[in-house]
């Protein structure tokens, strides 16, 4: 729960950061964006629970295993292993509804996961030791 926080944080001092203002008088230039530092987002993204993106041989790994639950959701490769990474948030987090969460997760566009399937999500992200960060 407190690495949710630090990452809703971090965030939204990212947008916060990232924000600029322009004049809007015709007379004035346009002021310049400040530079500012970036947040570190593998380090956040680190600390909520959320591996780093999978390449090569690990992609396509997890991208069979996230089929055998349901083939459907790999019609959409970025948005499965997006999906995948944000589930490890909920495993790592200990979360109580896991299955639920992994089910309303990997429903998107025409797509839909049941409980039972995000179960098996849960299983397969486990099995592969995806989630370890």
């Amino acid at each position: 729960m407190k690495a949710r926080a630090i990452t809703a944080l971090l965030l939204t001092a990212a947008a916060l950061t990232a924000c600029t203002t322009t004049s809007s008088s015709s007379d004035k230039p346009a002021k310049k964006p400040k530079s500012t530092p970036s947040v570190n987002m593998s380090a956040a993204e680190k600390a909520a629970g959320i591996p780093a993106e999978p390449t090569g041989a690990k992609r396509a790994e997890l991208l069979r295993a996230l089929a055998a639950a349901n083939p459907d959701i790999v019609k959409y490769e970025d948005k499965a292993i997006d999906a995948a990474r944000n589930q490890c948030s909920a495993i790592n987090g200990g979360g109580s509804k896991v299955d639920w969460t992994a089910s309303q997760r990997f429903t998107y566009k025409d797509v839909t996961t049941t409980e039972a399937q995000g179960k098996q999500i849960n299983d397969a992200l486990k099995g592969l030791k995806f989630c370890k960060v």
